[in-house]
């Protein structure tokens, strides 16, 4: 029996979603039983943890096998001298990934209790401690030291500061308080450490906080087959579009060796600033990162450019990532999402802008490719059928390496088209329950197929632009 429910949507966006993984083509292909099969396994999927966590090492200052050893030795000292299986992808170099055990049976729920946000309660399932700014709640007495459950208010209502909460929560297993009830809540905005040390976590996840930080990057498994896909060379210009927190962005830097410029675009200071730590941090100097709104970086007056600052010219770009915004529906592990219908319906017309800033901002012989990390169908691949409607110039390309599914069915692309695309859904695979004895028993080859398949949900999109969009034009 499985620990968590499906994921908790609103009743209109679970409607909004089954029509789309129950549309005409689907159910023609399918049949109406295994298309419900496969949204029902899609809803509980969502709100439990991939199978494995996936980093990606900074090649530009270590080798992987250096950094694989590194790592082997700090889940030792976490794990207690538990030998956990490290595995470099096949097709994917620079990836390294680290089975996730659970949900584990056996842990024995405590009197003292500690309740999180979901977003914290999320991060928790991935492995991290509890820090303080996620604590809405813990027991009257609590103490520094004392042995305390967790739980996720997934539902958000739960009161800052409560003593006790009998309201929807989910169980994430044990640790120790590093603070006090009153410690936590004394209104002190300069508290924002560890208030919960994870010890018996539900699921068995290694925690990165601070570890190997100039080496590894912590990165879903699709955003990693992102960049390659992208395939940047030394000594071109690559645009990420919409680029905060800087993994894609950083990993491009890496792999056209720091050779080239790297332009970063978001809209939020802070997020920039963001990129800006992880690129030193990473040692990359190719990289530049501007707070500026990605739909209004084509410059429209044709005036020499700017030392390289957004706005810019047509056609300055060799390659763009559009790893657009979106609804987020693939994110894992996600108990609850509250966001109305049309919250999710929001993004389509925003990434078309985005999508269009793009085409212009490409060269002719360009490569652009466009990513998200959800599961509708309004927002991958019909996109895509827009796009090849829309703009002439542009081709849907093979991607290499090709680790996720093809399209789905629905937006009226041909069979050769939904094999150029890459599709991560999480209904691929049936959930199942992970220990150490089962991973033992499995070989790399099943393993690596169980990390390509039970990820988080993304989309990826692969064109090249054929000719001017000034020729298009005339």
């Amino acid at each position: 029996m499985s620990v968590f429910p499906k994921i908790s949507l609103r009743l209109e966006v679970e409607n909004y979603l089954k029509a789309g993984f129950m549309n005409k083509e689907i159910l023609s292909a399918l049949g109406k039983q295994e298309a419900e099969r496969r949204f029902e396994t899609l809803l509980h999927n969502l709100s439990h943890p991939p199978s494995f966590t996936t980093v990606r090492v900074n090649t530009h200052l270590a080798s992987v096998q250096h950094v694989k050893n590194l790592l082997f030795d700090e889940l030792q000292k976490q794990f207690n001298g538990l030998s956990f299986p490290i595995l470099q992808h096949p097709d994917l170099q620079d990836v390294l990934l680290i089975p996730v055990i659970g949900p584990r049976k056996n842990v024995k729920q405590q009197p003292c209790e500690v309740t999180v946000g979901a977003q914290c309660g999320n991060a928790v399932l991935r492995g991290a401690h509890v820090y303080v700014p996620g604590i809405v709640s813990a027991s009257k007495f609590m103490k520094g030291g004392d042995d305390v459950s967790v739980y996720s208010d997934i539902k958000g209502k739960c009161k800052k500061g409560a003593k006790e909460f009998d309201g929807t929560k989910i169980f994430l297993g044990n640790g120790i308080s590093e603070l006090s009830r009153k410690e936590i809540f004394s209104g002190l905005p300069e508290l924002k450490g560890v208030g919960v040390r994870m010890t018996e976590p539900v699921y068995l996840s290694p925690s990165f906080d601070n570890v190997l930080p100039n080496y590894l990057f912590l990165q879903n498994l699709p955003s990693a087959v992102v960049s390659h896909v992208l395939d940047p060379q030394p000594g071109e210009r690559i645009l990420d579009l919409c680029a905060a927190p800087g993994g894609k962005t950083t990993h491009i830097a890496a792999l056209m060796h720091d050779q080239g410029e790297v332009i970063a675009l978001d809209k939020i200071s802070n997020k920039v600033e963001k990129i800006k730590q992880n690129a030193l941090l990473l040692g990359l100097n190719s990289i530049r990162a501007f707070c500026f709104d990605g739909t209004k970086a084509l410059k429209l007056d044709m005036v020499k450019d700017t030392d390289g600052e957004p706005p810019f010219l047509p056609e300055s770009f060799d390659r763009i990532l559009l790893d657009a915004p979106c609804s987020g529906m693939g994110q894992r592990p996600n108990m609850a999402c509250t966001w109305t219908l049309k919250e999710v319906m929001s993004y389509q017309p925003l990434q078309r802008k985005l999508f269009t800033v793009a085409v212009e901002l490409l060269r002719p012989g360009g490569v652009l490719v466009y990513s998200t990390c959800t599961v509708t169908l309004a927002e991958n691949e019909e996109q895509v059928a827009w796009a090849l409607k829309t703009f002439p110039s542009l081709q849907l390309q093979h991607q290499d390496p090709q680790v996720g599914g093809e399209g789905m069915l629905g937006a009226g692309l041909s069979p050769e088209q939904l094999k150029r695309l890459q599709r991560f859904d999480p209904s691929a695979v049936r959930s199942l329950d992970r220990d150490i004895g089962s991973l033992r028993d499995a070989s790399i080859e099943d393993l690596v197929w169980l990390a390509n398949k039970d990820c988080i949900g993304f989309f990826i999109a692969k064109f090249v632009k054929c000719k001017s969009t000034q020729e298009e034009d005339l």
